[in-house]
């Protein structure tokens, strides 16, 4: 049965996507260069207020797989609904937070909000002509990249002209939106996944979540060696081989262990592993080195939060571009060629970071082959993964890409944490050497994740697809091209 919502034009179902994506990648980076401001406004210490973030990390790694299994499910259309109501009653409740204790809670609601990014692909998948697709998929993984950067632009400015509080508001208000356009304008999903949802493995998965990304994202501040931390990493290594052998087991696994054995699929999540550890990283501690005063230390240039934001703009600016640029070039080298360019670019820019850093123009063009980099390779990523499984799969595979690349950032930010701050000085800044050592760390990284993505294999997954609207008008097409030669057939796009 055909609804007016299923003939809503794909361009216009993109732009509604975007504007959920953009929206929550805002709400991954706008908090973080204030936390000191939250802090003093909330009257809290430095190791209560880091949950802010903490609880975010933990609830996105959490909900984002299974909201995109349920998303599979129940339908992707009414999952970005629920997604971005989630961002949106976080948001507000965030935003009117009278104690830390609240603002905490309503972190953990926003991090529901990270099922937008798998729905967002099977959605583009279920819609949108093949040939549309990698550009469509490109432009809005880089989106997350460029809501980061734009979030550390935007934070110093919103602060100092209004309050913490709007860092919030502006969000809310643009989920609410998204979520009403999403309501009326997103099609319902053509291709379900049939089985009930499994909840024993839905609590497991969570339970390794949050006691590995406890430890790592903690550790630094509990102490490597503390009984708490220990303790965390034994639950982690007792709880992920138990879920992995359940979810081997069950007949309705939340996570498709075949799935995850796809070579193209463990791979590619592996590189995103590696990417995350040096992006995320990237966006903690390079307006760190930004705001280190010149005078004091004899590196880093004295910036203001606002300051060291625009000083990064160039990298955001960089990332969209490759995002938009990355559909048109994985449709003539391939997804694979793309995700190794950004992969080395990302190994150039932190090499130069590392090896050139005394000058604030060489800083600045080395943070925009940053930029080009992930925003080449998170396309890429996401394009090859959304190629590699079933249509029906599209939602979990892409929520389990993003969930790892996410808690490689959190490895990536506490090992780098531990190197810059070795042998801090007195006054509590780093060492340059500190910097230095930290930069060349994410070299070896994302030097890996080059080496890896060499030997990524490139399998499109084939799968009986439900036609949409677009999907039979593509159909039409096509058998009107083979009607006529059989050179037009073996020249079609997608063959």
């Amino acid at each position: 049965m055909t609804s007016t919502r299923q003939r809503t034009d794909y361009r216009v179902t993109f732009v509604v996507l975007c504007a959920g994506v953009a929206s929550f990648s805002l709400l991954q980076s706008m908090v973080n260069p204030v936390l000191p401001t939250i802090q003093a406004a909330l009257d809290t210490d430095q190791a209560t207020v880091t949950w802010v973030l903490t609880a975010y990390l933990l609830s996105a790694s959490v909900f984002t797989p299974i909201i995109g299994r349920v998303g599979d499910k129940v339908g992707k259309e009414r999952m970005l609904v629920v997604a971005l109501a989630s961002l949106a009653v976080g948001s507000l409740l965030a935003a009117v937070a009278p104690t830390i204790e609240v603002l905490i809670a309503a972190r953990v609601i926003q991090g529901v909000g990270g099922g937008v990014l798998p729905l967002t692909f099977g959605i583009i998948r279920d819609e949108f002509p093949r040939d549309k697709i990698a550009g469509a998929v490109g432009t809005s993984s880089a989106l997350l990249a460029v809501g980061g950067g734009i979030g550390l632009v935007l934070a110093g400015p919103l602060v100092d002209v209004l309050s913490y509080h709007w860092l919030f508001w502006i969000p809310m208000v643009m989920t609410v939106l998204a979520a009403l356009a999403a309501h009326f304008y997103v099609p319902e999903s053509p291709e379900r996944t049939p089985g009930r949802i499994n909840v024993a493995s839905a609590l497991l998965m969570s339970s390794w979540l949050v006691t590995l990304l406890l430890a790592v994202s903690q550790g630094h501040s509990w102490g490597w060696g503390s009984p708490i931390t220990v303790g965390l990493f034994v639950a982690t290594a007792v709880l992920l081989p138990v879920w992995v052998r359940a979810e081997a087991r069950s007949d309705s696994p939340l996570i498709d262990m075949r799935m995850m054995r796809i070579p193209t699929v463990w791979t590619v999540n592996l590189v995103s592993l590696l990417f995350g550890m040096g992006m995320y990283s990237m966006f903690a501690f390079l307006p760190q080195f930004l705001q280190t005063p010149d005078a004091l230390t004899g590196y880093g240039f004295d910036a203001t939060v606002t300051q060291s934001g625009l000083l990064l703009l160039p990298q955001t600016v960089a990332t969209f571009l490759a995002g938009v640029a990355s559909g048109r070039l994985a449709a003539r080298l391939g997804s694979k060629a793309v995700l190794v360019a950004g992969a080395t670019l990302t190994a150039a820019g932190t090499l130069g970071l590392a090896i050139a850093h005394h000058q604030l123009w060489l800083v600045v063009a080395e943070t925009a082959v940053l930029g080009l980099g992930f925003g080449l390779a998170f396309a890429a990523m996401s394009n090859l993964i959304v190629d590699a499984v079933p249509q029906s799969q599209t939602g979990v595979a892409s929520g389990m890409n993003a969930n790892i690349r996410t808690v490689g950032g959190a490895l990536g930010s506490a090992v780098l944490a531990s190197v810059v701050t070795a042998g801090a000085r007195p006054d509590g800044f780093p060492v340059e050497s500190g910097y230095t050592a930290g930069f060349l760390v994410l070299v070896v990284t994302s030097t890996l994740a080059a080496l890896v993505a060499v030997l990524v294999p490139v399998v499109r997954a084939r799968t009986h697809v439900v036609p949409g609207p677009q999907a039979e008008a593509e159909a039409a097409q096509k058998n009107l091209s083979e009607s006529s030669t059989v050179l037009q057939t073996s020249a079609a796009p997608g063959r």
